[in-house]
């Protein structure tokens, strides 16, 4: 279980403190796809890269299974179990795919067949992608993807995605709905946190969380959320996938 105790995140402009999270106080189940939503500029994103470790707040506390991580590196808390998968992704220039997804899986000897399983859940060929660096010849699209591919290699205690469905076109986001439905629906003893405000998206929730203006504004049920939701900036519409969830990972 994830905690947040009091969490406040200051930034400095023209000499002054400006708050971007104002004493937020959270709780993310197990076992549960929470996601993360609330109008542009509203927090969500800076909560999830303090929830990674990606900066660290200006005050407050967070337990991850009743250990403090508040001061852990976003090393240290992947070590712990916690998956990170950013709005952009980083590019590893000399490192293969095939690489990539048997340092997140933990195995030198992964066969290039098994990694194939994970680029194939999010929409890539995988015979196309299998042995592509991942440099600047990939769009921010696919490597949006890749990394995603990455994060389901990893199976983390927790997973936290940022807003995935940015740069990426209409048939992959068709796709990453149904990676992210079939992720909720085998989530067992895992956790998974999706920053988006795509409807489609929070559809799929089990959890929804609004953040309005650095702060909680409501927590609760897909079915208590949504419908107050809907039609807002905090939930828009948007405008051949192989199933890992059966039997398709050893």
């Amino acid at each position: 279980m994830l905690e947040l105790k009091n969490i406040v995140y200051q930034v400095e402009e023209n000499g002054e403190g400006i708050g971007i999270l104002n004493d937020v106080s959270l709780v993310i189940p197990d076992g549960k796809l929470t996601v993360i939503t609330g109008p542009n500029g509203g927090g969500k994103s800076t909560l999830a890269r303090i929830i990674a470790g990606v900066v660290k707040p200006t005050s407050g506390k967070i337990f991850f299974n009743g250990q403090d991580i508040t001061d852990m590196s976003i090393t240290d808390r992947a070590r712990l179990g916690i998956g990170f998968a950013f709005q952009q992704p980083v590019r590893f220039k000399g490192i293969r795919v095939v690489d990539l997804i048997r340092l997140a899986k933990g195995e030198k000897k992964l066969s290039s067949s098994d990694a194939c399983k994970y680029l194939a859940a999010v929409g890539l060929c995988a015979k196309d992608y299998i042995n592509r660096e991942v440099n600047s010849s990939l769009s921010g699209g696919e490597l949006k993807r890749i990394e995603i591919a990455t994060v389901l290699a990893k199976k983390s205690a927790l997973s936290v995605f940022d807003e995935p469905e940015a740069g990426i076109d209409l048939w992959s986001f068709q796709n990453l709905i149904e990676v992210f439905d079939g992720m909720r629906k085998n989530i067992e003893g895992s956790s998974i946190i999706i920053i988006s405000h795509q409807e489609r998206i929070l559809q799929i929730a089990d959890e929804i969380v609004l953040v309005k203006e650095g702060k909680i504004d409501c927590q609760g049920t897909c079915d208590e959320i949504l419908p107050k939701l809907v039609g807002t900036e905090s939930a828009v519409k948007s405008c051949g996938v192989v199933d890992l969830w059966k039997g398709g990972d050893n």
